[in-house]
């Protein structure tokens, strides 16, 4: 009897996740898709450094025929010299600027048909909106947005025409962790990676019929001449909570997303946080994977634990920034600081601008904390 009940109790547990994936089996849409590189025409914009570059590297080293365009003649020759290089494959290069609909247009009619179509360019400012010029704002969003939309409307027909015959083509928007999830400071930068999203899901259902599979990488900070810029003038608030997810390296953000792109995967992550934010996000997005999708549906309930977790870290940290404000940092002039002796920090970290390394202050026996010249330090923070 006891064997009995163990079998029954075990089929219980068994038979509902068994009937869930077969369920799934049935409902995920659009279908597996598998996207071929080699010997076909791999077009990557943002392609003469960071991400870009290591994506021409691999799809070239993979046998692609391979296009890249970016502004900058000098550094197109420079990346086109540096495949030639390490592949010994010769790629194409053309020079324009994004948020050119006709530049952009004239580089893909010579560039000809493209089968894998890689939207890669992006600019970022990391800022709050209170501070960021408007000026500013609108060069993201027509850089990282509106410059995806030339680029995609401008490759379209090239890419629809004889797709029956040239088999399944391929169109990837390279966003960003940020555009997952908002972070202090990436106000205009976020607005336009999630408006990437929206774009891809929308394009996914107009193209599925033509054979073109849409794409969404999504990138955590990658090592790249870009984000060395960009911590120059990165809020405090911002490097603590970015911090939770490590930089990764261009070649290696490139292997995760050529490997998606060739699997016709909508989602694309790069690491292990990635992942976690994929299932959490995954809202009504397109799944191809009976067990991903099983994956998402099982574990939403704790993710979403999980995220609650992470914003009351966050705000944890924003609220602990601004009680260390109040508590009496002031700037007194263009070159100066100091902390009264009210406030209970018994120490300052200060962070250096040339060096981006913390520095500790500890407070003296008088009322002030030693002046620091404001123009060597990016931060401050209690120890």
């Amino acid at each position: 009897m006891a064997v009995v009940n163990l079998f029954y109790i075990s089929l219980l547990l068994i038979l509902p996740p068994l009937f869930l994936l077969f369920l799934l089996s049935l409902i995920v849409r659009p279908r597996p898709v598998q996207i071929p590189i080699k010997k076909r025409h791999v077009f990557i914009t943002g392609g003469s450094s960071g991400i870009g570059l290591a994506l021409a590297h691999q799809a070239a080293s993979e046998g692609a025929h391979v296009s890249i365009l970016s502004r900058s003649i000098d550094k197109l020759e420079e990346a086109k010299n540096a495949i030639k290089l390490s592949t010994g494959i010769d790629v194409a290069i053309f020079a324009a600027d994004v948020r050119d609909f006709e530049a952009v247009q004239r580089a893909v009619d010579e560039a000809g048909p493209i089968d894998v179509l890689i939207v890669n360019q992006g600019v970022f400012v990391a800022q709050e909106l209170e501070e960021q010029k408007l000026d500013e704002v609108r060069f993201i969003i027509d850089v990282n947005l509106m410059g995806s939309f030339n680029m995609i409307k401008a490759a379209l027909p090239g890419m629809k025409r004889s797709r029956k015959d040239r088999g399944p083509g391929s169109i990837s928007l390279m966003s960003s962790q940020a555009g997952q999830v908002g972070i202090y400071g990436y106000t205009a930068y976020s607005a336009s990676k999630f408006g990437l999203r929206g774009l891809a899901e929308a394009l996914q259902q107009e193209l599925i019929g033509d054979n073109i599979h849409v794409s969404l990488v999504f990138p955590p900070d990658t090592e790249t001449p870009g984000l060395v810029e960009e911590n120059k003038r990165k809020p405090q608030l911002t490097s603590i909570i970015a911090s939770s997810s490590g930089a990764m390296k261009a070649d290696e953000v490139a292997k995760k997303a050529l490997e998606g792109i060739k699997s016709g995967s909508f989602i694309i992550p790069c690491n292990s946080e990635g992942i976690l934010l994929s299932i959490a996000t995954a809202g009504l997005s397109p799944q191809r994977s009976y067990l991903m999708a099983f994956v998402e549906v099982v574990a939403a309930g704790i993710l979403r634990i999980a995220a609650l977790c992470f914003q009351w870290n966050w705000y944890g940290s924003i609220e602990k920034w601004h009680k260390q404000k109040n508590c009496g940092v002031s700037r007194q002039s263009n070159l100066f600081f100091s902390i009264p002796l009210f406030c209970d920090a018994p120490c300052l970290n200060v962070m250096d601008k040339s060096s981006g390394t913390w520095k500790l202050l500890v407070r003296e026996t008088g009322r002030h904390f030693s002046d620091v010249s404001w123009n060597a330090c990016q931060g401050l923070r209690s120890c």
